[in-house]
C-alpha cells in the first residue's frame, strides 16, 4: 500500500507474477519440464501458456492443521495471524483465484503419493 504496513488481504490482492518472466520460463526448452508452484491473481493473463495444471486440494481441516503446526515450529509463518487465517479459511472456502481447469490432486495424502500422482499425469499432458 501507499502508506502503512500491508495487511494479509491486501498481500494476497497484489500477490502477482511478471508476466514477461512466466513467459520466459515457459519458453524455455532447456528442461525436458518445468514445474511453476503457487498462485497469483493475474494467472488469467499467462495461464493458456501451461501444457497443465494441477490444484493440490485439501480440506479445511488439514488446512488448519499444516498452518496449526508450521506456526507451532516458527510463530512468525504464514497463518499465524487472526487474519491472515480468516483470509485463508475465506480463500479456501470460495475457491476464488483458483484455474477452473485446472487437474485436482488429493493433498491431504503423503507428500510421496502426491509426488508420484503428479509424476505419472504429466506422461498424459501434451
Amino acid at each position: 500500500p501507499e502508506t502503512g504496513t500491508p495487511t494479509a488481504t491486501w498481500m494476497s490482492d497484489h500477490h502477482i507474477w511478471e508476466v514477461e518472466k512466466v513467459k520466459a520460463l515457459v519458453s524455455n526448452r532447456d528442461q525436458a519440464v518445468t514445474f511453476f508452484c503457487g498462485n497469483s491473481r493475474n494467472f488469467p493473463k499467462f495461464i493458456d501458456l501451461f501444457d497443465g495444471v494441477f490444484i493440490l486440494d485439501i480440506d479445511l481441516d488439514t488446512m488448519n492443521r499444516r498452518i496449526d503446526e508450521r506456526v507451532a515450529r516458527d510463530p512468525t509463518d504464514w497463518g499465524g495471524k487472526p487474519e491472515e487465517r480468516e483470509l485463508a479459511v475465506r480463500l479456501h472456502q470460495t475457491k476464488e483465484n483458483i484455474p477452473k481447469d485446472g487437474i485436482v490432486i488429493d493433498a491431504t495424502r503423503p507428500l510421496a503419493h502426491v509426488v508420484d500422482e503428479i509424476l505419472t499425469l504429466i506422461q498424459t499432458i501434451d
